[in-house]
């Protein structure tokens, strides 16, 4: 079974950045459709933020697009978020997700706070 351990989020002033970074405990990266960030705020539905393709394709959210990326290191199993020019409608939990056709598997969620 699939075990996701989320680590990098914490408070940060408007405009900080922080690395969000999501370990595999076992099965690899490369394997699965695609390997996710998404966020969700009380009261919303869960959004999905970025997404890198087993080919290496990387979609993002119009609202981070050009402040966030994504990454993945397949030697480590680790896929990382970077997120730069961070604004207070960032403030979520922030869930990493592996994807395939049977199966989702979902970090523990860290939590993210954009305030001065």
């Amino acid at each position: 079974q699939v075990q996701l351990v989320e680590s990098g989020g914490g408070l940060v002033q408007p405009g900080g950045s922080l690395r969000l970074s999501c370990t595999a405990s076992s099965g690899r990266l490369f394997d699965f459709t695609s390997t996710d960030w998404y966020r969700q705020v009380p009261g919303k539905q869960r959004e999905l933020v970025a997404a890198i393709t087993r080919g290496g394709l990387r979609t993002y959210a119009d609202s981070v697009k050009g402040r966030f990326t994504i990454s993945r290191d397949l030697t480590k199993n680790t896929v990382s978020l970077q997120m730069n020019s961070l604004k207070p409608e960032d403030t979520a939990v922030y869930y990493c997700n592996l994807h395939n056709p049977l199966n989702d598997y979902w970090g523990q969620g860290t939590q993210v706070t954009v305030s001065s």
